[in-house]
């Protein structure tokens, strides 16, 4: 099966749920750390060198270093570090693109409530760190708990995850401009593609597949979003090469089986939220 299909298959099953009450929120202040020119450089990552220092026990950007390092909770973490602790993560044995934490859809129905009870608080907070234990990477249950933290009044660990929040999404910002299929943003899981989307206020109505591993969301302007900005992107490319080949490395024969039960007709089919 070609790695452009896995992609469109679990994109297409992802969409509703991704599009919906699980974007991504961030404050202007958080926005434009993001997008710090003068911090992050873009520029294409070179894979290949990241793979190989992420694994190599002598490399200063070895990954349990980076892990460590990033479990401490230390805000002297450089871009080159984030970068390589971001793209690196996607050469771990433990890394699965399209997994999704148990506990990260237990407060999906209190993301569109403006005010909560201090149980609601509660909650969310404890399933937000639950699934960010599950998947540090989850930038929406990230983004989610950086508001709770701030209306508990938990100030110092909202700082934090807020911290790690802005550079990662730096990170992936610094891969490219997004703006052609040479230039795609890289992107460990296909959440943060829309992530992306939504943080520069759209929101996602459909995915193409230009060529294999590559994704290219098809947006349009946010209606809620009243940020003035130019909004004339017609949509964004992203590069998924070694998330679908770990895809199939893993989980090649579970989709053998879906293709040979006759869903791709469905999965084809699947309207865009």
């Amino acid at each position: 099966m070609k790695l452009h299909k896995i992609g469109k298959y679990i994109l297409a099953a992802l969409m509703l749920p991704i599009a919906g009450l699980g974007a991504i929120s961030v404050d202007a202040q958080t926005r434009q750390k993001a997008k710090d020119t003068r911090k992050y450089k873009t520029e294409k990552p070179d894979l290949e060198e990241i793979q190989r220092t992420t694994l190599d026990p002598k490399s200063e950007f070895y990954y349990p270093k980076l892990m460590a390092k990033y479990e401490r909770k230390d805000t002297t973490m450089t871009p080159e570090e984030f970068r390589h602790f971001y793209l690196g993560y996607m050469f771990q044995e433990d890394f699965d693109p399209y997994r999704i934490s148990p506990y990260a859809n237990k407060t999906d129905d209190l993301r569109s409530k403006k005010e909560f009870t201090k149980q609601e608080l509660d909650t969310i907070e404890k399933y937000a760190n639950l699934a960010l234990e599950d998947n540090p990477f989850d930038l929406r249950q990230m983004s989610f708990l950086v508001r709770v933290l701030k209306e508990k009044k938990k100030d110092m660990r909202a700082s934090i995850w807020e911290y790690r929040l802005e550079n990662l999404l730096g990170t992936i910002m610094s891969t490219g401009t997004g703006k052609d299929v040479d230039n795609p943003w890289y992107v460990v899981y296909p959440m943060h593609e829309y992530d992306v989307a939504q943080l520069l206020g759209y929101e996602a109505v459909d995915v193409e597949y230009p060529r294999d591993g590559f994704d290219y969301l098809v947006v349009q302007p946010d209606p809620t979003d009243t940020r003035k900005r130019d909004k004339s992107a017609k949509g964004f490319y992203y590069n998924v090469v070694i998330p679908q080949e770990q895809y199939e490395l893993k989980h090649g024969g579970e989709d053998e089986e879906t293709s040979s039960s006759g869903d791709e007709e469905d999965y084809d089919e699947m309207p865009a939220e």
